[in-house]
């Protein structure tokens, strides 16, 4: 299910399903100004600055914007505001029905990877993996940010992703699949649940915010002894923020799941073109694309929004 491009113009709601915002905060108003400044009008959830729990706002305050937001005929698209902690105790209030019934394109990094993979499971509604209000567009935005912005959500570009720096193969190899994925640590609060997507061939995307190697290794054991390594057809591994910017780090993402993945042969690419404090292209969750590793190419192969 794709949801229609966005044109200037549009109304983009801004919500905040994961950690509150607090008012008068300047990064939210930066990020805003940058969105307006592309043409577009924004809009404020009503519960974007709640903290009624004195750490996040209520699951059904969080419920509610979202449901909202996607209800609202004139409403275009949803940005989330940032990540944080608790993005899944919106999921048990979620109408279903109503996001399949009026698909929006929905933006969101970090803990937002609860809602992209699992609006995808429930829905079959592709998402976005890019960058939120207040930390991609409302601290330092680059110009390939908007760029990749645009290019996915407003022109609707598929074929070749531009890389924002260096690519290498981990694992040579070329594979095709739906690309699901997003932050390792909050894609596992999906485990067990019954929002999280089917991983039958598909190219797996991760990132980090900060790395410690026994950390990493046992989620990605978890993910290995849920089938998941038995399942996926290629990894790409982002940009990991708090190694990938030491340059003498003895460790990365990548060794660790090298040790873990090392009976497997799908192919391993690594990519700084998604994560943590970097520029981020826009990744479309659910849909089919192709990875080379050797080449060091990531490809979109089919529509991801409505023209």
């Amino acid at each position: 299910m794709l949801a229609p491009k966005l044109s200037p113009g549009d109304t983009l709601g801004v919500v905040s399903p994961s950690t509150p915002v607090e008012p008068g905060n300047p990064q939210l108003a930066n990020g805003m100004r940058f969105l307006e400044g592309l043409g577009f009008k924004v809009l404020l959830g009503e519960h974007v600055f709640s903290n009624s729990l004195g750490y996040a706002a209520s699951p059904t305050e969080k419920a509610a914007d979202l449901m909202g937001m996607f209800g609202d005929p004139a409403v275009k698209a949803i940005i989330c505001s940032q990540g944080g902690d608790t993005a899944n105790a919106s999921l048990p209030y979620l109408d279903w029905q109503v996001l399949a019934d009026n698909p929006k394109v929905f933006l969101g990094i970090s803990d937002i990877t609860v809602l992209l993979n699992a609006i995808y499971a429930k829905t079959g509604l592709v998402t976005f993996h890019g960058n939120d209000v207040m930390w991609g567009f409302g601290r330092h935005p680059t110009a390939y940010d908007r760029q990749e912005f645009l290019a996915r959500l407003v022109d609707g570009k598929i074929g070749k992703v531009n890389a924002a720096g260096p690519r290498k193969a981990i694992r040579s190899g070329r594979a095709e699949g739906r690309l699901l994925g997003g932050n390792l640590r909050c894609l596992l609060k999906l485990a067990g649940t019954p929002y999280f997507p089917d991983f039958s061939g598909a190219i797996l995307f991760i990132e980090s915010l900060g790395f410690e190697p026994a950390g990493c290794d046992y989620m990605f054991r978890q993910l290995q002894q849920m089938g998941i390594f038995d399942q996926v057809a290629g990894v790409i591994v982002g940009y990991i923020d708090g190694v990938d910017n030491l340059p003498d780090a003895p460790l990365h993402m990548e060794d660790v799941l090298m040790n873990v993945a090392s009976d497997y042969r799908f192919p391993i690419l690594k990519a700084n073109d998604f994560g943590h404090n970097c520029p981020n292209t826009t990744l479309p969750v659910g849909a089919r694309v192709r990875m080379d590793a050797e080449a060091g190419e990531i490809e979109i192969l089919e529509a991801c929004v409505k023209h």
